[in-house]
């Protein structure tokens, strides 16, 4: 991959139910993930109770921390735009807790009373801190705002979207830890195109972010968790432009885009990314196996 972005350390998704995200402050050119035989069926979905059918997936990395203090950030010297005044990365550790407090089964973030979690997640933080001193460690929630179901739906697109008091409900708890937020997509037979506009009213906020979830974007139309999705450089660069354009209006501190990956069909026409300043795309490689 030509395209130069800002590369994630990752830990397995599929086999953490407890998943923490960890994106790390070091950046370089990513690198192509090494062939593997292609997707063999993924497990069957899963369905939980509250309207939500779950997919069997959940991000998981390392842990992270909350020091807001500026950090002493070198030079860059890595490829691709440097970073605008207050970017995140890569003077600072992203630590995040991934899931959906309507569903036990997705990740951490539902899996224990808000309180527990929380506390559990300034603990991973304070955690790094004392390992890395010299990378601020930054909590975050990472949302799935749009869930992969494992029905059609009204509408047949197979997936769901979180209330807007769900959204809000983590964005509080959020911002009272001082923590970022993503806002995940899995598309499920819907499109980036199609789901991104509707948050646009969180993005437009400082320290909201966004990920996209390629293994639930079932393009050949399969059902969510029979086979694993893909996306193209198009869906990329439509949020690219998408996040682009909301840091330049609103006048926000850059946006980090992150994408999850773990096959090479997951992302394709890599070459054909367009990097912005205002957008700092990370490469999440998280996939199967122990770390």
């Amino acid at each position: 991959m030509r395209n130069p972005m800002i590369l994630l350390r990752s830990i397995t998704r599929r086999q953490l139910p407890l998943a923490t995200l960890l994106l790390t402050a070091g950046c370089a050119s990513s690198p192509e993930p090494a062939q593997a035989p292609d997707p063999e069926p993924a497990p069957p979905v899963a369905t939980v109770p509250v309207d939500l059918p779950a997919v069997p997936s959940a991000p998981a990395n390392p842990p992270q921390e909350e020091d807001r203090r500026e950090p002493t950030a070198e030079p860059w010297t890595g490829p691709g735009p440097a970073p605008l005044p207050g970017a995140v990365l890569p003077a600072r550790r992203i630590v995040a807790y991934y899931g959906n407090p309507l569903s036990r089964g997705m990740g951490i973030l539902g899996a224990l009373p808000p309180e527990q979690m929380l506390a559990r997640l300034d603990g991973e933080v304070a955690k790094w801190n004392a390992a890395d001193p010299g990378t601020p460690a930054v909590p975050a929630l990472h949302l799935i705002a749009v869930v992969a179901h494992a029905d059609p739906g009204w509408d047949g697109k197979y997936r769901g979207r979180v209330s807007d008091e769900v959204v809000e409900r983590v964005a509080g708890w959020a911002e009272d830890h001082d923590a970022l937020l993503f806002l995940d997509i899995q598309p499920g037979l819907s499109t980036v195109q199609d789901e991104l506009p509707r948050l646009e009213k969180y993005l437009r906020r400082p320290t909201v972010h966004l990920g996209l979830d390629p293994e639930f974007s079932m393009k050949q139309g399969h059902r969510p968790g029979t086979r694993i999705g893909t996306m193209n450089a198009d869906d990329i660069n439509f949020a690219i432009d998408f996040l682009t354009e909301l840091v330049r209006r609103y006048d926000l501190p850059p946006k980090v885009l992150v994408v999850h990956r773990f096959t090479r069909n997951m992302i394709t026409n890599t070459d054909d990314i367009r990097l912005r300043p205002e957008v700092q795309v990370v490469i999440n490689m998280d996939g199967f196996g122990p770390p």
